[in-house]
Parts: C-alpha cells; structure tokens; sequence
C-alpha cells in the first residue's frame, strides 16, 4: 500500500506580537494562510520503519539524525495515541520529498508533521477525533494544529487558538527565498516591543482587494527585526512591489516573503522576471485556497 499526501506551506498574512507568557512562548495574532505548493509525504509499507528525504532542499534535512525530524516525531506519538487505542500501528517507511526551503517561516517542519499526521491516520485507519488529533499536534509544535486545519484562518494565543477566516479568497502569490538564513530566536531577542496592538477584525476580506486593503494597515512585527538581521529580506519584498504585488511582505520570521497579485498570470510573470535577475533565489508562483 502507497500513499500520497501535500505538506501546503503556511503563510502569515500577517503576523503580532502581543505579548510573552512566563514560560517563554510568544503570544501572536495571526492571519495565516495555504498554498497550493509544498513538501510532500509518501508513506508505504514495510517491515521497519524509515524515513528517507529528497527533493531540492534535502541536504540539511538529511544530514540530521532521523529521530529529531518532526515527521519522525509524529509517527512516534501517533503511534503511541494508537497503542493505548488498541489499535495496531505496523512499521511504515515515510518518504519525505522537501520542495519547500529549511527554517524560513512558511512551516514547512510543521506541515510535514501535520501531514504525516492525517496520513498516517489514513493508512492506519485511525479514527482520531480533531481536538484529540490537536492535541497531539500541539506537542509537536505551536504550528502544527494550524497545519492540521489547513484552510485560512486566524490564530492566537501561542498559535492554538483558531478561527476560521471565512468567506475568504483564493490568492495568486509569488513566494520568494533570498537563500538567507534567519533565526527564529534571533528575530525575536531582536524584537523590542514585545506587547503590540493585536489584529484588527472588523473588516470585510471576502475579496481580495478588501483583503488587502486591510493587509495594508496590518503588519508582520518580525519583519524589521528580520531586516536588521538579513538585508536582503528588503530587497526580495521591494522585488515583489515593483513587479506588481498588491501587498508584499515577510512571512513568519523569514525569510520567505511573499507578494499578492491580481491573477495567476501576473504572479507567474512576476516570478519570471524576478527570477532573470536573481537566478539563485528560491522562488514559486503557487495559489492559496479559499476559504
């Protein structure tokens, strides 16, 4: 038995800081949502478990020990929540193809673990209710229960409160990576001010030009932090404005960032041009799905 299923990566619309708990953790609001590029997840039968990486952005993932891979992880704990089921949980190789850049705030190891997740409840047949499925995704991460949801939606608290953004439009994107590396907890040591206004609701968002008209007064609070630390990060947003982009932005803490078009025909254009002048960046012209 093989199956197939798409890790979509994650972008934050926009993105506040509201506040810190005392254990550390971030308080956000978040608007967030998928596309339709990503990593993706193959899972078939076997008589041990595996897990093997490909794909263009493989090498880091690959050199690490297995064991601390999110997808990893998640077989483990899905496993061990099946176990106390009575559920058998037989070995299963996983293979995971990276499409998606390493550590640049579009979710990828968080949406690896929520599709490894769904999949595995797939070819399990585990019937796992959501809000126990949640919970096993939240000690995964703070991401991955936004992941599991998978539909554009607003997010709180440390990212495990969640409503759903809808109506919502679908959104022609182009996502550019300068090849940079940003550190998340760099971004945010960096970060002065750590209790800012949250996102601001009222508005309607059922189109894409009242969505962006509200993106427009919304901002991601790590971007400048992001800024002083990856300069470049300026010039792939101010690559994606002067090639049409309704709204640009930083996605997460970096060091993706992401630019709204009016069609798919301008974002493909876009990236196309974007592309004859940085050959070497990481860049797609995806779709998001509505909501």
């Amino acid at each position: 038995m093989t199956l197939t299923i798409g890790a979509p990566a994650k972008i934050n619309l926009a993105l506040h800081v509201t506040g810190q708990r005392a254990d550390g953790y971030h308080l956000l609001d978040s608007l967030v949502t998928f596309t339709d590029f990503g990593d993706e997840l193959a899972f078939e039968t076997a008589e041990a478990d595996g897990l093997v990486i490909d794909g263009p952005y493989a090498g880091a993932l690959a050199a690490e020990d297995p064991e601390t891979n999110l997808v990893t992880k998640a077989r483990g704990a899905l496993r061990a929540h099946g176990a106390s089921a009575g559920n058998p949980c037989p070995p299963v190789l996983i293979r995971l193809t990276k499409n998606l850049p390493i550590a640049s705030g579009i979710g990828g190891g968080s949406s690896d673990a929520a599709a490894a997740l769904r999949g595995l409840c797939e070819f399990w047949n585990l019937q796992i209710e959501p809000d126990a499925l949640n919970q096993i995704g939240l000690k995964l991460g703070a991401d991955v229960p936004m992941c599991l949801f998978g539909k554009p939606l607003f997010a709180s608290g440390i990212g495990e409160v969640i409503i759903p953004a809808s109506p919502f439009p679908a959104l022609h994107l182009v996502l550019v990576n300068p090849g940079v590396e940003v550190s998340t907890p760099a971004v945010f040591n960096a970060l002065l001010n750590k209790t800012n206004k949250p996102l601001s609701l009222h508005a309607n968002l059922s189109t894409i030009h009242g969505l962006c008209q509200w993106l427009s007064a919304q901002r991601n609070d790590l971007q400048n932090p992001a800024l002083i630390l990856q300069p470049v990060l300026r010039d792939a947003i101010y690559a994606l404005s002067e090639n049409g982009a309704l709204v640009s932005r930083m996605s997460g803490s970096g060091a993706t960032c992401f630019g709204i078009f009016p069609g798919s025909q301008a974002a493909i254009s876009a990236a196309k041009r974007i592309a004859d002048h940085h050959p070497d960046w990481f860049l797609s012209a995806t779709q998001s799905g509505g909501g």
